[in-house]
């Protein structure tokens, strides 16, 4: 059975629609994030601001 890295990740926030280098990610509770701002659960409605999400929690 060969083995296989996944390197990206889509963003656990369930609104976004970005994808996140793991290596780049922010973890939170074993959970891939593109920013703080989802991983922080948008507790002040603020969006990831990458182009084309609109992800505000």
């Amino acid at each position: 059975m060969a083995s296989v890295d996944v390197e990206m990740a889509k963003c656990a926030c369930e609104d976004c629609v970005c994808v996140v280098a793991l290596s780049k990610a922010v973890t939170r509770d074993g959970k891939a994030y593109c920013c703080d701002e989802c991983a922080d659960g948008h507790k002040d409605h603020a969006g990831c601001e990458h182009a084309g999400c609109t992800c505000h929690g």
